[in-house]
Parts: C-alpha cells; sequence; structure tokens
C-alpha cells in the first residue's frame, strides 16, 4: 500500500495540539542530551563508559521519536473524520464475541497515538482484530487468527467516529 492509499489518521484539535507539545519538547531537549554526551565523554575511555553508553542511547530513542512525531503530524488530519458507511481507522467500534450478546468490547479502532487521548482501548488496524473489522458494518461477522493461533469470531454491534 503506498502512503497515498494509507489510511487517514483523524486526530482531534485537542489530541494534535498534545503531541506538537510532546515534539517541540523533545526538539527543545536536544541540547541538554548532547551537553549530557559531551560530559560523559570527558570522563575518558568510551569501551567501559557506561553513562557515555546510556547517553548515547537515549539520544537515539529521542531523535527515533521525533522523527516518528514529525512523520505521524504531518500525515494526520485534525478534525473530524467524515461518517463512514462500514468500520475505519478513527472508528469506535462495539463487537460482542463468538455468538454471545453479552461477551462485548467497545474500542477505538486507530493509532496507538491516539491512546493518550481516551480511556478507551486502542486496537491498530493492522492488528490482527483491525484488519478483521476494517470495512465490516453494522452486524456483519468475521473471525479472525488471534496471535495465539485461536479462531475468534466476533460481530460488529455498532461504530461510529471518535468523538475524542
Amino acid at each position: 500500500m503506498s502512503s497515498s492509499e494509507a489510511p487517514k489518521t483523524w486526530l482531534s484539535q485537542d489530541a494534535h495540539d498534545r503531541l506538537q507539545s510532546e515534539l517541540d519538547e523533545l526538539i527543545a531537549a536536544r541540547p541538554v542530551v548532547a551537553a549530557e554526551i559531551n560530559a560523559r565523554r570527558e570522563e575518558g575511555d568510551l569501551r567501559e563508559n557506561g553513562g557515555y553508553h546510556a547517553a548515547r542511547e537515549e539520544q537515539s530513542k529521542q531523535e527515533g521519536r521525533i522523527q516518528y512525531l514529525k512523520e505521524f503530524l504531518r500525515n494526520a488530519e485534525v478534525g473530524e473524520a467524515p461518517s463512514a458507511d462500514s468500520v475505519q481507522p478513527g472508528s469506535v467500534v462495539t463487537i460482542y464475541f463468538d455468538d454471545d450478546k453479552t461477551d462485548t468490547e467497545t474500542f477505538l479502532l486507530g493509532s496507538r497515538e491516539i491512546a493518550s487521548t481516551t480511556d478507551l482501548t486502542v486496537y491498530s488496524p493492522e492488528s490482527a482484530l483491525g484488519r478483521a473489522i476494517l470495512g465490516s458494518s453494522t452486524g456483519q461477522t468475521v473471525t479472525y487468527t488471534a496471535p495465539s493461533g485461536a479462531d475468534i469470531k466476533v460481530t460488529v454491534v455498532k461504530f461510529g467516529p471518535f468523538e475524542g
């Protein structure tokens, strides 16, 4: 799937602002991490300098997060996701398992980045469950193979846009 075919990630303005704030803080902290690396480098032999290696690892994690957030925010749409006639990323979905209508779960189908903006469980559209219900409509039953290898049958009870 090319990037032009990838489903859009919809973010509320509040969620976008929080992620942008995190990105800004990480970028602002770059000089602090660089100074820590320099201070640790001055301690001597780099082969046996745990503080230096820990600081470099922290820098690597921080830079990875910065790049991820830049890309994520560049491709995200801010606003309300258009209503859909089938389950799409950004949908809040209620399902029941097997044929037991009392065994239900309600969750958000979307990016893990949205998890900090809601109390709902978030499943990725790329997860086994996400792939199975993507494009489904109310009342449709699908079966997917869980990571444990078990086949699980779920029925979509309802879905709607995430109001985050």
